[in-house]
């Protein structure tokens, strides 16, 4: 992405406290960043309810050191990556922005994957126009299209990135195999899978990741179900720490992985304060453990409920 200016106004620390990553083809970032999922209607469809508080969340976002933003071209659709460029452009020296394309919108909280070549270009040139770039500073394949031979989607990517329209390449929902057949046509930046103390589905991709330096990006961060209930192991560790379940939840996240890199999403401003309360916030080896094991355990007992899947 083309940077012409600097931060209007002095960045406070906050999101700026957590550690960074430095990831390939794309540089260093912190570690904890914004989704934009959320400033978008009801859904992920059509326009947010307030247009200017939507803009507002994004700017207050990089106001307190976020430096990386996930967005995508179905978040709206096309909406989300519109209000981003409102609300950022020109955007702040270091300030990335890394969208998606693959999948379709049909209407609130519908999405069908489409990966033919052609398509995964046009959505990467519409990108550019609605974020107002030259290059594109990360483009992950939102899904693998089944109904379309991977290895063609996979390196449609890898000749955007030749052509110097992409930066960096990233997946998301997606197994080992998946990656290293990806890996073959182009270097994977980072990957986005479900994964928070409840759900270690994606456990073996995160320790993939680890081992590889691939960011590891884990959507739904924030879910906790039944251990932020009163009196549970998340309940007692906000109130011992004088936190919300959210930032603890994040917080967790943060220690689990040096690769892993939270994107909590809202259309609030004092909710995006609160999560970024996490980037401050250290658990003690015994919070950690306790925490860990209760999720460990609750995945396991939702495993066994679903069958074993």
């Amino acid at each position: 992405m083309t940077h012409t200016s600097e931060p209007s106004t002095p960045m406070p620390t906050a999101a700026a406290a957590t550690a960074t990553i430095d990831l390939k083809d794309l540089g260093t970032v912190h570690r904890l960043g914004f989704g934009a999922m959320r400033i978008v209607g009801d859904g992920v469809w059509g326009e947010p309810r307030d247009p200017a508080r939507a803009v507002a969340v994004v700017r207050r976002a990089v106001e307190l050191g976020v430096d990386f933003i996930d967005t995508a071209d179905s978040y709206g659709p096309d909406v989300s990556e519109r209000i981003i460029a409102e609300a950022l452009h020109p955007y702040p020296e270091g300030v990335r922005v890394a969208t998606k394309a693959g999948f379709t919108r049909q209407g609130p909280n519908r999405w069908i994957p489409v990966g033919r070549p052609e398509y995964l270009r046009q959505q990467a040139e519409l990108s550019l126009r609605k974020l107002g770039v030259e290059t594109l500073d990360l483009l992950q394949l939102h899904r693998i299209d089944p109904k379309v031979d991977r290895d063609e989607q996979f390196a449609e990517l890898a000749a955007l990135q030749a052509e110097g329209k992409v930066r960096a390449l990233g997946l998301s929902q997606v197994s080992v195999e998946e990656i290293e057949a990806a890996s073959r046509h182009f270097t994977v930046s980072t990957v986005q899978n479900r994964y928070n103390l409840t759900d270690r589905s994606a456990e073996d991709v995160l320790e993939f990741c680890g081992e590889r330096g691939i960011g590891f990006i884990p959507w739904a961060p924030m879910s906790a179900g039944e251990l932020a209930r009163t009196g549970g192991p998340v309940d007692r560790a906000a109130a011992r720490l004088g936190a919300t379940a959210s930032v603890i939840a994040l917080a967790w996240l943060l220690r689990r992985s040096p690769v892993m890199m939270p994107i909590p999403g809202t259309g609030s401003v004092d909710h995006l304060e609160d999560n970024m309360a996490a980037a401050a916030l250290h658990l003690d080896d015994v919070t950690f453990a306790e925490l860990d094991e209760a999720g460990r355990a609750a995945a396991e007992a939702a495993r066994t409920r679903d069958g074993g899947r």
